[in-house]
């Protein structure tokens, strides 16, 4: 057990609800069409899990627990633009899973408001299947 999982343990409060046993991860689909540079999608990546990770332990511990039992799985996958990483966004919402938009402040290599990456989950694989199985890995 790593050392955040363990502030973690030590510092969540308590479980009231259970989940589905099982592997859970966190997809994060990239915005290709804005041709960011590697830096770049590695800091929007960056912001897209630490929000998603947040939402999730303030909003559904118990999911938040089991994805950091399961070993904190993260997919990077490709998104093609806005139109497809917005519906992708609202088909897991659709479906009860967090889904998380990060757009960029603008401050270097594209404009303010851009979005850059959705991320969705954590969840079971078997919920992400239907909504990024189809994607590319980045």
């Amino acid at each position: 057990m790593g050392l955040r999982s363990l502030i973690h343990r030590l510092t969540a409060p308590s479980i009231n609800d259970t989940v589905p046993v099982g592997n859970y991860r966190l997809a994060i689909i990239v915005n290709t069409s804005l041709k960011m540079k590697k830096g770049k999608i590695a800091a929007q990546v960056g912001h897209g899990a630490v929000k998603a990770a947040l939402s999730c332990a303030s909003k559904k511990p118990a999911c938040m627990d089991a994805w950091l039992s399961s070993g904190q799985a993260k997919i990077c996958l490709k998104g093609v633009d806005d139109e497809q990483l917005l519906s992708l966004q609202q088909q897991a919402k659709d479906a009860g899973i967090q889904a998380i938009s990060i757009r960029d402040a603008g401050r270097t290599q594209i404009p303010a408001g851009s979005l850059t990456v959705v991320a969705i989950g954590p969840a079971r694989d078997e919920e992400l299947d239907p909504i990024t199985g189809a994607l590319k890995l980045l």
